[in-house]
């Protein structure tokens, strides 16, 4: 088969990830072979399960590289497909442990509310010792930061930390959205459960930053969540304003590491990647 006909359609299974949403698949093309894979179905005992007229998303039968992903990626205009370098040291994905969600329902979502929901909600419960942790703002939420000026393009920075992922030798999955951040609702990632019980929402905070910093969603695990960045926030007074969004996004990252905003703002000061993990 040549490269021209190979242009012309998905292989093997991979239209059924678009069944059901209007998009023809017909039209979709995908260039770059493929390992062994195969579709996931939520599992029907789980009980987070969601009634899906699709599989959630592909996923290969053994790890891969992350050049693999850069070469995707690349695709995604012509497939619709997004790839993900996904961990399984914790949940093998194949379990169909996921709750996919509308990819629609994202857009029902603004970043700030989110944001204001979460502070409110902790400072209400807070005692007021605990409000210098967040210090400057302590119990007034400041809402998103502005965004960041580019340091490189956005999709050569994430080809990039893909290549450093893969060093850990993580399985490819591929979702079928239009964009990087609706791959956490499509392919029911449930990493930060314990904080949010939906990921739309979080999903919408993702696309903010897919806007305001260059950032990629480019690996998932359990409950771990790996970005790309390429506008990163250089100054002191701006990372203590993003590290304030990252706490209302993944709490832990801040009370259970540096504990304080300032601390924390250090950490991710010019740095070209954002790594978070829910407990």
């Amino acid at each position: 088969m040549d490269d021209l006909e190979v242009r012309r359609h998905l292989p093997d299974n991979l239209p059924q990830l678009f069944a059901g949403d209007g998009d023809d698949p017909a039209g979709r093309t995908l260039s770059v072979p493929l390992p062994e894979g195969d579709v996931v179905w939520p599992d029907p005992g789980y009980p987070q399960r969601q009634l899906l007229l699709r599989p959630a998303f592909w996923l290969s039968d053994e790890p891969v590289h992350g050049e693999l992903w850069g070469r995707l990626r690349a695709e995604h205009p012509r497939s619709g497909l997004w790839p993900l370098l996904m961990d399984e040291t914790d949940q093998p994905w194949a379990a169909g442990q996921i709750a996919p969600e509308p990819v629609a329902e994202v857009g029902n979502y603004a970043p700030h509310a989110f944001m204001y929901e979460v502070w409110a909600d902790w400072a209400e419960q807070a005692a007021a010792e605990d409000h210098r942790d967040l210090a400057p703002f302590g119990r007034h939420c400041p809402g998103p930061a502005a965004p960041g000026h580019p340091v490189d393009d956005p999709d050569a920075m994430a080809d990039r930390h893909a290549r450093t992922l893969g060093a850990r030798r993580p399985s490819l999955g591929l979702a079928a959205v239009e964009r990087g951040a609706d791959a956490l609702a499509a392919v029911g990632w449930q990493g930060a459960l314990n904080h949010n019980e939906w990921t739309a929402p979080l999903a919408a905070v993702v696309r903010s930053w897919e806007e305001r910093f260059g950032a990629r969603v480019v690996g998932l695990g359990f409950n771990t969540l790996e970005l790309s960045v390429s506008a990163p926030p250089v100054t002191t007074r701006h990372a203590v304003h993003v590290a304030a969004e990252h706490w209302a996004f993944c709490p832990d990252i801040l009370f259970q590491g540096p504990g304080t905003l300032a601390g924390y703002a250090e950490e991710i000061r010019g740095k070209t990647w954002w790594s978070f993990w829910w407990d």
